[in-house]
């Protein structure tokens, strides 16, 4: 777990200022592809809920707030310090106190999810998934273009059985941040496993693998899809012979935005894998 980070673009593991998808565990509805395994997701709108799961009760025909990136407001010192304290109480297992802190935060600063984020998470290792959501709603009311709660939004949705809200919180979270690989990674599990919808989880997956590179347990996904709906991998054209002294590319300038970064963060909730 990295440690609550102030700055948005300092760590992209971070994201804008939510904390990055939690592996859940629970069964899938359909057999996964033997070469790619999946941590269970959590995610997706009111669908038919899961054996066990009380659907969530978002009301029908209610608008959700548009994903729209902005300026992050500063952070005040003393907001910066109270977080910091409630995070400390969250990582020494002081589960009381840290909800405590965190809802104090959330009422003297609105304008972060972060705290909001870190309180879900909280009530979401209770078991209090009714409780979780409505955090994560409140979060990004607050910070529409957070592209980390929406995407926590939508992990506990999947945990409420909710499957085509959790799509939608995923898209959200896309549409705040287009090139957020957690969340293409957690639709396309949500997709094939949960929705029954091969085609958009193939997208997603293909998506996610531009964005990171990563090959091994995403590519066994990517291939099983294709030969599922009869569609050729893509030839692999030969690289282009380099310029010579060409100069190499300059990093990204370093953009100071700061913000409160949520604690706990993993890096993205659904992780496929290989194996059993």
């Amino acid at each position: 777990m990295s440690s609550p980070v102030w700055n948005k673009h300092a760590r992209l593991s971070a994201g804008a200022l939510a904390l990055v998808l939690a592996a859940c565990s629970s069964p899938a509805p359909r057999p996964i592809p033997p070469a790619v395994k999946p941590v269970p997701v959590t995610a997706a709108p009111p669908q038919a809920a899961a054996p066990g799961v009380t659907p969530g009760s978002a009301a029908a025909g209610a608008s959700a707030p548009v994903a729209v990136a902005g300026p992050r407001p500063d952070v005040p010192p003393a907001a910066r310090t109270d977080f910091d304290r409630a995070v400390k109480y969250m990582r020494a297992g002081n589960a009381t106190e840290a909800e405590l802190g965190f809802k104090q935060i959330a009422l003297q600063y609105p304008q972060f999810a972060a705290p909001l984020v870190d309180l879900a998470l909280l009530q979401r290792k209770q078991g209090q998934l009714d409780q979780a959501e409505v955090s994560l709603k409140s979060a990004v009311g607050h910070e529409s273009g957070n592209a980390l709660a929406w995407t926590e939004l939508g992990v506990t949705q999947r945990m409420r059985g909710e499957f085509k809200d959790a799509a939608a919180s995923y898209e959200q979270a896309i549409a705040a941040q287009p090139n957020y690989a957690p969340a293409y990674r957690n639709l396309g599990v949500l997709a094939d496993l949960y929705l029954g919808d091969p085609n958009r989880a193939l997208s997603a997956f293909e998506k996610y693998k531009t964005l990171t590179g990563e090959e091994k347990p995403v590519s066994g996904w990517i291939a099983e899809l294709r030969q599922r709906l009869g569609i050729k991998a893509p030839e692999a054209s030969a690289p282009a012979p380099d310029a010579p002294n060409a100069p190499a590319p300059a990093a990204p300038a370093p953009q100071a935005s700061p913000g409160m970064e949520p604690a706990n963060a993993a890096t993205g909730g659904v992780k496929p894998k290989s194996g059993g």
